[in-house]
């Protein structure tokens, strides 16, 4: 009984028809990002997109226009590039000196990449890093046609190399909303590989100004690679403090300041948040005001008023500020549940302000009320817009549609995250796509592949947190390549210990199973000692991992990667991917033998970088 609350103690860290369209005109986007204020968006009309009508895009379409079976054609392609440099004795936004970062575009966040929905969009990576290579996922971006522009090394490419090797990925802009992207190589995102996604499009409910993104981030001065070694064999540690829009403050010095925010008096805003931690999940309140929530993740929702949000890594809100208080600055906290097992930091009060146009420059005087206590539990009762319906009784539990997520105890590393009793360990010289090219179907058993052969049905999977162990934590649990439906979860409960054991019995819980347009996302928490079960269409052939999205967790091998219709993928690549594919792989596969540091674990959020400090990397 000693080491069970040991184990837990060191785990929570206790001690379609398509029509050619005029692509509205987009802002220029600057090179570097702009944090001191949030700027507004310049508005992108159309015959019908305005501030009283949001709704409306243009002709044909709308917000109750299913963007899976209708897209515009915009004709449209917005060209960006990213270039990954490393950086030494850099001086963080906090006013502590950081011994190396990554950067992309010169900055700890890259720049924001817009489109109108319907567009192309083609980035460049150009990887000037000294020794890791990278890839880049465009998280939430479904890839239909275009998997092998996804972005995850060893299951769509190999890593583009070092020294300034670089590839193209092109895909559409199919949905709208916010999203961010991010390195699927190392814990690379964790040390500044990470930038934030626009596509515009139509919403749920008017409002006159778009405040643009919002990401908030946990914040770390050691590097997130020595972190992911560390956190192997002990807690994860709290984080240095918290970044709002890339500022923030150290609650020891006193350095960095407060991002800020302004509010037009009488005017609804609209804030684009993005959580794009490596390990932290928030609970936001702005003091004094409620936020309306418009989208989840991609998905646009009826319109649902909350005095708080909770806000898991990876997940995206669009919401609604109204800007009918008195004149004022007013404090935006962002602050942990779950007894810690939903993060925490070593700033006690993260915050930015938003300050009323006319306002004077001080610190808010009213410090607030904490949000609510969501114990890492996400929203369950949010309307998709566009509706969903799934049958229930479609669903019966087996061992083939039943992930058991587990934690292996007490060896070297001392924690190895399992699912469905293996631990993902991909191959970066040779990705899945590889196998399927080559009509292989003699996958590793490290990969942990699930082949889905049907085609356009429901597909159904019940993931159960460590079912047999005396405890386990929330997982932010992500998937490439589809928004899943929520059927249905565990009753909640307080998510850290003691906890109560819940295991899916359809002799009771099918009432707890939601069939008409349940929520629709594509990161869901997977409660603590619980179940999730979710539901997505197989009408994307492709490799399409599906992993918890901290990223200490995936690195130790917590994830699952299914190969949908992989006939059908195989027939739907260009020659064009495949030469670009090849010609990437010949050149990582040169590279690699010359690298001096070795895999160390899964390969997507692998702790193995070290450039010029070999003192950083710690060997297994």
């Amino acid at each position: 009984m000693k080491s069970f609350f040991s184990a837990a103690a060191l785990l929570l860290g206790l001690a379609a028809p398509t029509a050619v369209l005029a692509a509205p005109p987009l802002p220029g986007v600057p090179r570097e990002v702009t944090r001191d204020l949030l700027r507004p968006v310049e508005v992108r009309q159309s015959s019908c997109h305005s501030a009283s009508n949001r709704a409306c895009w243009a002709p044909g379409f709308d917000i109750n226009t299913d963007y899976e079976v209708s897209t515009p054609n915009t004709g449209v392609t917005r060209t960006y590039t990213l270039t990954l440099t490393e950086v030494d004795n850099w001086l963080g936004p906090d006013g502590v000196v950081k011994q190396k970062v990554m950067l992309v575009n010169g900055d700890i966040f890259g720049p924001t990449i817009t489109a109108n929905w319907g567009d192309w969009i083609q980035v460049n990576v150009i990887n000037n890093l000294r020794t890791n290579g990278t890839s880049i996922h465009w998280h939430g971006m479904h890839q239909k046609g275009t998997n092998m522009h996804d972005g995850a090394n060893g299951v769509t490419e190999c890593p583009i190399p070092p020294n300034g090797a670089s590839r193209i990925y092109k895909f559409r802009a199919q949905q709208y909303g916010t999203s961010w992207y991010h390195s699927h190589f190392s814990a690379q995102y964790g040390n500044g590989v990470v930038g934030t996604i626009v596509v515009n499009g139509p919403a749920s409910l008017p409002y006159d100004i778009d405040l643009g993104v919002f990401p908030i981030t946990d914040y770390y001065h050691k590097p997130a690679d020595v972190l992911v070694e560390e956190t192997m064999n002990g807690a994860p540690p709290p984080s240095d403090t918290v970044l709002f829009k890339g500022h923030g403050k150290n609650a020891q010095t006193g350095g960095g300041k407060f991002a800020n925010v302004t509010l037009t008096p009488g005017k609804r805003h609209r804030l684009r948040i993005i959580n794009t931690s490596t390990h932290d999940h928030f609970q936001l309140k702005l003091q004094n005001h409620t936020m309306t929530i418009i989208a989840a993740d991609m998905v646009p929702v009826q319109a649902q008023t909350v005095d708080s949000l909770f806000l898991a890594v990876g997940q995206r809100y669009d919401v609604t500020i109204d800007a009918n208080k008195s004149v004022g600055n007013y404090w935006f906290n962002a602050t942990f549940g779950g007894g810690l097992a939903c993060g925490a930091s070593l700033n006690p009060h993260p915050a930015a302000v938003f300050r009323y146009q006319g306002a004077p420059n001080t610190l808010p005087t009213n410090q607030g009320t904490p949000a609510a206590d969501a114990n890492c539990m996400d929203l369950n009762n949010l309307t998709p817009v566009v509706t969903r319906n799934v049958p229930t009784s479609g669903f019966t539990p087996r061992p083939n549609n039943t992930l058991p997520v587990s934690l292996t105890l007490g060896g070297t590393p001392l924690f190895v995250w399992k699912v469905n009793g293996s631990s993902i360990n991909v191959d970066w010289d040779k990705p899945i796509v590889d196998y399927v090219i080559a009509q292989n179907t003699s996958y590793p058993p490290q990969a942990n592949v699930i082949t889905v052969n049907s085609v356009n049905q429901w597909t159904y999977w019940l993931i159960e947190n460590d079912p047999t162990g005396p405890f386990s934590i929330p997982h932010p649990m992500h998937l490439h390549g589809h928004d899943f439906l929520v059927v249905g979860r565990s009753p909640d409960q307080p998510a850290g210990v003691p906890q109560t054991r819940y295991r899916f019995n359809p002799a009771t819980d099918m009432s707890l199973l939601k069939s008409s347009n349940p929520v629709r996302r594509d990161v869901a928490m997977l409660p603590a000692n619980g179940w999730l079960l979710i539901a997505f269409k197989s009408d994307n052939p492709g490799a399409w991992l599906f992993h918890c999205h901290i990223a200490w967790h995936v690195s130790g091998g917590l994830s699952v990667q299914y190969l949908e219709r992989p006939n059908d993928l195989r027939n739907g690549f260009t020659q064009a991917d495949k030469n670009q594919h090849n010609n990437n792989c010949n050149a990582w596969r040169a590279y690699w033998p010359t690298n001096p540091f070795p895999k160390g674990d899964s390969g997507l959020k692998v702790k193995k970088w070290v450039g010029e400090h070999p003192e950083w990397y710690i060997k297994n």
